[in-house]
């Protein structure tokens, strides 16, 4: 059995899990599908294995969701690690993959290792540009139905991102690029700071996943930190890192950063995020997929056994088994993630300013899905989803959940546009109890 460490682009794949082809079915290429056949070719996988990854007991650390990208994963199956007469295995797989997919390290594991359930915890770094922070613009549909909600004009000051424009006047262009000039002043990451630990410990996440049933213990996750890296700029957009660690991942981290934004840019107390832990269940989005990266999962309890077993035993041990260390790893993984993963990222944004869209799409909502965002931090009965159809509940856009766009500037901002106009919107359908376990990382 052998643990395969490995980083790839999302962009081009539908995600990481093998699909099998279907005669009556379009098939899309996929990281494991990409990798199985790449695996083949090497002579890792023997000829009367190639017809199915079951054979070789193929698990994944973490199913990433169609175009998420991964600095760092892991795959473990039963693998041919050296073929007479071929040379080094690593190098004749990695001339077998694309460029988006690269193979870092395969060591040998014990027999009955895989990679999900052995896996301790997993990093995940999100990244946004920070004026999605920029208070809601006055007037907009979210200010609106939370002014109908309280019954009152907004007491709020008028930010002066807002206030030092003429708004009747000011142009979609022009906007957008006041809002990608603008810098976080300190006390925003200070607020973001405040709100983070509300994430930290085991909660039930129900409100932050898919589910039908808010109550179940599957629903329970523990998060050990929630950090929020220092901004930086880049093509002219500062953006903000959001670095999560937690024990492992339902659909958590793109629902958590909108809760996060969301209550930092509407002065929200942070305790709302106490109340979404409760059974009620309420419409939590999902910010852009654009912005998620698997950094890398954690083998800590795995790592310490096979160290203290090692010390018995030389490396020429057919019983010896090394560490599964993606830190050996750093350097190679960073020169991946900055000319395949950052550069996608930040071209992506500045060429469809898919993130203003986003935000944008948020703001024009004028129903009643997202009351519980309002000063007292608690939870309306116009807010819970109680299996009634809502006459105007939130719709979220596959859009967004792409990760590849046209490389084409003509198309700036158009792409993304129409396809939201079109009304492309996602429905959410609960998982499976089989169903969530997979998609766990």
């Amino acid at each position: 059995m052998c643990a395969m460490l490995i980083g790839f682009c999302g962009s081009p794949f539908r995600g990481m899990q093998y699909q099998k082809a279907h005669p009556d079915h379009a098939s899309y290429p996929t990281v494991e599908g990409t990798l199985f056949d790449a695996l083949c070719r090497a002579g890792a996988i023997s000829k009367d294995n190639s017809d199915d990854p079951l054979k070789v007991n193929l698990s994944r650390a973490a199913r990433t969701d169609s175009g998420v990208h991964a600095a760092g994963n892991t795959v473990s199956f039963k693998m041919i690690m050296s073929v007479p007469g071929q040379g080094d295995m690593l190098t004749r797989i990695n001339e077998e993959l694309p460029p988006e997919i690269r193979v870092w390290d395969f060591v040998r594991v014990k027999n009955s290792f895989n990679a999900r359930t052995m896996c301790d915890s997993r990093r995940y770094t999100y990244f946004f540009p920070s004026y999605l922070l920029i208070p809601p613009k006055p007037g907009s549909g979210f200010v609106r139905a939370m002014e109908r909600y309280l019954g009152k004009p907004s007491e709020a000051p008028v930010d002066s991102f807002w206030s030092s424009v003429d708004l009747e006047h000011l142009g979609a262009e022009e906007e957008t690029k006041r809002k990608r000039a603008w810098r976080v002043p300190p006390e925003l990451i200070a607020r973001l700071q405040t709100i983070t630990p509300q994430y930290e410990g085991t909660h039930n996440f129900h409100n932050f996943t898919i589910t039908n049933t808010p109550n179940a213990s599957s629903n329970k996750r523990y998060m050990k930190k929630i950090e929020i890296l220092d901004p930086q700029v880049h093509d002219g957009t500062e953006w903000i890192p959001v670095h999560f660690h937690g024990q492992s991942f339902m659909l958590h981290q793109r629902k958590m950063m909108f809760a996060l934004i969301m209550i930092c840019r509407t002065n929200t107390p942070p305790h709302v995020i106490t109340e979404l832990y409760r059974l009620p269940l309420v419409a939590v989005p999902k910010v852009p997929a654009l912005g998620l990266l698997l950094e890398a999962p954690v083998y800590g309890e795995y790592n310490k056994n096979v160290i203290a077993a090692n010390e018995k035993l030389g490396t020429d041990s057919l019983d010896y088994r090394p560490p599964i260390d993606f830190e050996k790893l750093t350097d190679k993984m960073e020169d991946f993630k900055q000319k395949f993963i950052y550069s996608s990222m930040r071209g992506i944004e500045t060429r469809t300013g898919l993130f203003d869209a986003w935000i944008q799409m948020v703001d024009n909502y004028d129903g009643d899905d997202l009351l519980y965002l309002n000063p007292e931090g608690t939870i309306p009965e116009a807010a819970i989803i109680n299996g009634q159809k809502r006459p105007k509940r939130f719709k979220e856009n596959r859009v967004f959940d792409k990760t590849a766009f046209v490389n084409n500037d003509a198309e700036k901002a158009t792409e993304v546009i129409e396809v939201m106009e079109d009304d492309d919107e996602e429905e959410e359908v609960a998982l499976s109890k089989k169903e969530a376990a997979e998609m766990e990382g």
